[in-house]
């Protein structure tokens, strides 16, 4: 999980590194197609028709589109704003799914942990926008509007989540759901890319590389992994480990792109971090609190 979460941190850096011989919305779309094959190799190896039959075409639609927009997002942002800003406001995801699956399903309700991770990441995110002194800047003076394109795109990703856990996608295999979601940012942004004049590509061997990163490694093995931790661990624990992800990406940005880290950003970004890891695994801290206070009394006793 950790080597996910520095992989998943990274990938936001690359793109920013290489954006100057390709756009970011042209490599992820690019991304997007060579992993949608890939993963369409893996279900016919695996026997796994795509069946558009099992009630899930129009979530499964809804998921294409979700996701498309995410990345859009994401790539735009990323040409005004820094790439550890970008990680950091896309990583608030965990929150607004939170929130979405608290209203759609009874069991997902949010316990008085998690709504203080709530109220902290919130706290962070407006400190984070509102406490920046622009004159002391060393980012671009529209910054924020790529920061809040990244907040967007986390929005997005919330969307995407709250309808795969909400529909008939919750019971169809993962390889599925994937496929539909790089089939959508593949259409989407390669059509974004092409109106928008980004769809230039200067084939450097930094180029080359990054989009075998993206694709083999990001869009492809990094999620099927994902879903096999899911199968195989609690998903609880796994979240809390959520938080390093934003966390690699600052790091990232600032060693391999030397990007400046103000501190107003960096005061807003701990409470954010926090508040993943509350709201993504609170329930599953408290029990493992529980337990321990638990076995010390029995100690004691």
């Amino acid at each position: 999980m950790v080597v996910l979460c520095a992989i998943w941190g990274l990938q936001q850096v690359v793109l920013k590194a290489t954006a100057d011989d390709i756009a970011p919305i042209m490599q992820i779309g690019l991304r997007s197609g060579v992993a949608a094959l890939l993963v369409g190799l893996v279900m016919w190896w695996r026997k796994e028709p795509m069946n558009l039959r099992d009630g899930t075409l129009r979530p499964g639609v809804a998921v294409a589109l979700l996701f498309g927009v995410e990345f859009l997002l994401v790539a735009e942002g990323l040409r005004h704003t820094s790439a550890s800003h970008m990680v950091v406001f896309l990583y608030t995801a965990p929150m607004f799914a939170a929130l979405g699956l608290h209203w759609k399903l009874p069991a997902e309700r949010l316990g008085a942990v998690q709504w203080l991770g709530i109220v902290l990441a919130f706290g962070g995110i407006a400190y984070a926008f509102l406490g920046r002194s622009t004159a002391s800047s060393a980012l671009p003076g529209n910054a924020l509007w790529g920061d809040f394109l990244g907040l967007l795109g986390g929005v997005a990703w919330a969307a995407t989540t709250v309808v795969v856990r909400c529909s008939s996608l919750s019971r169809a295999p993962a390889t599925q759901t994937l496929l539909y979601q790089l089939i959508g940012a593949f259409v989407l942004l390669l059509a974004g890319a092409f109106l928008t004049g980004q769809a230039r590509f200067n084939p450097t061997p930094q180029v080359w590389a990054s989009l075998a990163f993206h694709s083999v490694v990001v869009s492809f093995a990094s999620f099927l992994m994902w879903f096999w931790l899911l199968r195989h661990y609690l998903a609880s624990p796994l979240g809390v480990f959520s938080f390093l992800t934003p966390l690699f990406g600052i790091v990232f940005g600032a060693w391999l792109l030397s990007e400046p880290i103000e501190p107003s950003f960096l005061l807003g970004a701990i409470p954010v971090l926090v508040g993943i890891v509350l709201v993504s695994g609170g329930g599953w801290l408290m029990q493992q609190w529980a337990r321990k206070l638990r076995a010390n009394e029995t100690v004691k006793s």
